[in-house]
């Protein structure tokens, strides 16, 4: 299932995981608040529905998933390893594993950093900077589940 990020629900629920109460959005926007509330319902829906289908897609057996947050934490069966899958304004659904990167010689180092400065943002999480994609992604990761 494809999220729509150009959605009005989906604005409504990136304002509700940044910390805003749904009376705070409804204010903001000039509709009722059980307009806002059905429309969160609906996207937390779409969002867990499109979780559960990566983990599946990815085999990756479920152990915990916040839609409010738009994370999914499990473990994928084929590689035995800690497995996250998160939704992202910025880069739409991600998929990430646990495991020790050779990030210097990889050529997605750049990306992968960016990623991680972008979904630390999103989620209003601070993280330290480090030349290593991977230890960011362990500390982001173990903030993240803590939230979930």
């Amino acid at each position: 299932m494809l999220l729509p990020t150009n959605d009005k629900q989906f604005e409504f629920w990136k304002m509700r995981r940044g910390g805003m109460p749904n009376i705070t959005i409804a204010n903001l926007l000039g509709i009722s608040r059980q307009a806002v509330s059905r429309a969160l319902l609906l996207m937390d829906e779409r969002i867990e529905s499109t979780l559960r289908e990566m983990a599946q897609a990815n085999q990756i057996a479920i152990e915990k998933i916040n839609a409010e947050r738009g994370v999914l934490i499990g473990r994928s069966v084929p590689f035995q390893t800690a497995a996250i899958i998160f939704v992202s304004e910025k880069h739409g659904v991600q998929v990430w594993y646990e495991h020790d990167g050779d990030c210097g010689s990889c050529q997605r180092y750049t990306e992968c950093i960016e990623l991680i400065w972008d979904y630390a943002s999103e989620l209003g999480i601070k993280i330290k900077k480090t030349a290593d994609p991977t230890k960011m992604a362990e500390e982001l990761f173990a903030k993240v589940k803590e939230m979930a």
